[in-house]
């Protein structure tokens, strides 16, 4: 059984690109492979070093994975910063990582344009950082988009070094998980592209149901087919995309066959959509709502969470402190 790990975001809530894309698949790996989820506190700093409520934007998350069906009897769900092993073996990879090639990654040069005035060291060292919390497990596989590809790479190198360098063959080098033909993409409603935080274009889970009606009525569409059969525009294509997740067959073919007769009205489709997508989404928010509110049962995930996690990453430090030299008198 293959070890698989994957970070999440502290910051943001989840929409159903998230729901339907990773989370789905992560779910039904939980049950494949031993899995370890964290919600990456530490990372958050890089770009939001005074939070307004750190810990409350964790325990959304935290609630919002536990109500989509991560199983933390099954799974490893942990935050990030309960365990203190991270740190020290970020601190002592950092040793052997050079300016220069940090310099020269991707998400560095990135950041320091979008946030020219909070170029942090923190900014620097992300991908030294995301290195220690996957190879802090030996993981063999992570779960990564094509804007994490090069940092997963500069993981691989980090292992590579530390084995060459202290002459051992101790950390796996990580591998790149493909979702493959299970990776369900879930377009946005601004008529382009994957739906997303950054692109303002989502439907979050804990959305309320007059907030969901008033974006997808807003969602970008264009001025209607004006002949038979005429090409499926990509806005609208879209919003066909998104009826696949959460409408019934009927519906979808009435409203394809609409188009293809030049007799829809995309207000019709739209508060179609709006209502399927509330009656997908109600369960789903009050479970979060439940979850949330319910602080023993997140403090004792969280505890039990970290106690699984530390097992792990303490024996890897133990032994890594042993390669380098670190001995007790």
């Amino acid at each position: 059984m293959e070890t698989v790990l994957s970070g999440i975001r502290s910051t943001g809530n989840l929409h159903l690109g998230n729901y339907f894309g990773a989370l789905k698949n992560f779910i039904r790996m939980q049950h494949e492979h031993n899995c370890y989820f964290f919600i990456a506190d530490y990372h958050s700093l890089t770009t939001h070093p005074t939070p307004a409520d750190l810990h409350g934007n964790v325990k959304q998350v935290l609630a919002e994975y536990l109500a989509s069906g991560i199983d933390p009897e099954i799974a490893t769900i942990y935050i990030q910063s309960d365990l203190p092993e991270v740190a020290e073996l970020y601190l002592l990879l950092n040793m052997n990582a050079y300016i220069g090639e940090l310099e020269r990654t991707t998400t560095f040069k990135d950041k320091i344009r979008n946030q020219p005035d909070n170029v942090n060291a923190g900014l620097l060292t992300y991908p030294v950082l995301m290195a220690a919390d996957i190879i802090i497990h030996n993981a063999s596989k992570v779960p990564v988009g094509k804007d994490q590809e090069q940092n997963l790479e500069m993981a691989k190198k980090f292992a590579r070094r530390f084995n060459h360098m202290y002459g051992v063959e101790y950390f796996t080098e990580p591998a790149a998980y493909n979702f493959g033909e299970n990776l369900v993409k879930i377009p946005g409603l601004d008529g382009t592209g994957k739906m997303g935080k950054s692109e303002g274009n989502g439907i979050y889970l804990c959305d309320p149901d007059k907030e969901i009606r008033k974006k997808v009525m807003r969602a970008v569409t264009d001025t209607g087919p004006t002949e038979p059969n005429s090409p499926i525009s990509e806005p609208v294509r879209n919003l066909f995309a998104l009826m696949e997740v959460v409408s019934d067959h009927d519906a979808i073919a009435k409203f394809k066959e609409d188009y293809a007769n030049c007799t829809i009205r995309y207000g019709d489709l739209k508060k179609h959509l709006a209502e399927d997508i509330c009656k997908f989404v109600a369960p789903i928010r009050e479970r979060i709502e439940d979850i949330k509110n319910n602080d023993v049962y997140l403090g004792r995930v969280a505890k039990m969470g970290a106690e699984k996690a530390r097992e792990s990453a303490s024996k890897t430090i133990r032994e890594v402190r042993e390669i380098i030299g670190f001995k007790a008198f």
